[in-house]
């Protein structure tokens, strides 16, 4: 950044300060309502299965989202579609709380779903666009401040509960705080005149081509083909990471109280360990790239994951189990920055196109792994199905090498 001119320096680090609050909005948005889930399945009188049904809404939506988003980027810019979904991102919590009735919910979460997925791809195109300024890593950061949102979401949400806020009450306040902090610190975020900025239109993600100026399509600098194994393989390696955050956040506490007995309360330290570690890893994620680069640091970091939560599971206790759910945490917290990075550093695709692709394949890592750990554990019994997210994480060690345009 030191080439940078003083003007230009000032609007980079304003431009990080926006994205930062973008992050911490969508992480905010995104979690705001999950401690209020049990008092809306009350009020609106639905069933497990019914509920499970009406959860899908929300993956429907980040699929729907994800498909489009690199073509929405491309025409409107990543700070409108960051500033325009985000609001709406905001907003939908505020229509989960006020639903009457099963199609609004469904709706409220589908709006949640698409919201926060374009909001994800615009915001991460903006990252990396304030990474390349810089010169030097700070995704890991802004993907630990999202961390962070989540966090302080779900305490906000169980406090809440505790003192008995209405769900309407808790969600309109939350929802209207969220836009004006959004509307207000996110303004600075850099516009289509920022060199920096790679927002050219593309006929598809998987054919990708780059505008030239006088608006035909021009042929990326690296080939279609080559660029698609590319997106496809970090797409496989968000995947891998997903499944198994996905896996610890549904299926941790359940091994904990039905595999080895241990009490409610120490059942939920499993996932609070992972969440824990995966936002200290991923604020200081940006240090320890920066220093070591971005494939050692994932290869280490998935041997960490892979060997911490095989040896919980063996161990069988409950106190070495929580220990490898949150060595778990802790070795895959620089996936998400790193990969993201490198699918928005991939020479001749718009970082936008590239993160849209790698978003939509990690997603359904995320979304699809715990119904398939629960699938493994009926045929196998859930501590072998657990290991399935620890194989997965030695897999990231073999494909690390794949993030390498990350340290462009």
């Amino acid at each position: 950044m030191t080439a940078l001119a003083a003007g230009a320096r000032a609007d980079l680090r304003s431009a990080r300060r926006a994205v930062t609050v973008a992050f911490l909005v969508h992480g905010l948005s995104a979690a705001a309502w999950v401690a209020r889930i049990p008092q809306i399945k009350e009020h609106l009188g639905l069933g497990a299965g019914t509920l499970g049904l009406a959860l899908l809404g929300s993956p429907v939506g980040v699929v729907l989202a994800t498909r489009v988003a690199g073509r929405t980027v491309a025409r409107w810019g990543s700070r409108t579609t960051v500033l325009v979904a985000g609001t709406a991102a905001a907003l939908a919590p505020v229509a989960l709380g006020l639903s009457l009735n099963l199609p609004m919910l469904v709706g409220a979460l589908v709006l949640l779903g698409a919201s926060l997925g374009l909001m994800d791809v615009a915001m991460n195109a903006q990252g990396v666009a304030v990474e390349r300024g810089y010169g030097r890593p700070i995704m890991s950061g802004l993907h630990g401040v999202y961390s962070i949102g989540t966090l302080v979401a779900a305490v906000i949400g169980s406090a809440a509960a505790h003192a008995h806020v209405p769900v309407a009450v808790h969600l309109s306040v939350l929802g209207l705080l969220l836009v004006a902090l959004l509307q207000a610190g996110a303004r600075a975020l850099l516009d289509r005149s920022n060199s920096l900025l790679d927002e050219g239109a593309s006929t598809t993600v998987s054919d990708p081509v780059t505008a030239s100026e006088d608006g035909s399509e021009a042929p990326p600098a690296s080939s279609g083909k080559g660029a698609g194994v590319l997106l496809a393989l970090l797409g496989i390696v968000g995947l891998c990471s997903f499944v198994g955050e996905g896996a610890m956040a549904d299926w941790s506490a359940v091994y904990l109280k039905e595999s080895l007995g241990a009490g409610a309360g120490f059942a939920g330290l499993g996932y609070a360990g992972c969440a824990v570690a995966m936002t200290a890893g991923r604020l200081a994620g940006d240090r320890v790239v920066g220093r070591f680069g971005a494939v050692k640091v994932l290869r280490a970091g998935s041997l960490v994951a892979c060997a911490g939560l095989a040896g919980g599971l063996a161990a069988g206790v409950p106190w070495a189990a929580v220990a490898g759910f949150t060595l778990f945490g802790l070795g895959v917290a620089a996936v998400a920055p790193v990969t993201f990075s490198a699918a928005g550093n991939l020479p001749g695709i718009p970082a936008a196109h590239g993160i849209a692709r790698v978003t939509a394949t990690g997603y359904l890592g995320l979304l699809g792994g715990p119904p398939v750990i629960g699938f493994v554990a009926q045929a196998v019994g859930l501590p072998w199905a657990l290991a399935v997210p620890a194989a997965l994480a030695g897999m990231i060690a073999l494909l690390a090498g794949v993030t390498r345009a990350a340290d462009r």
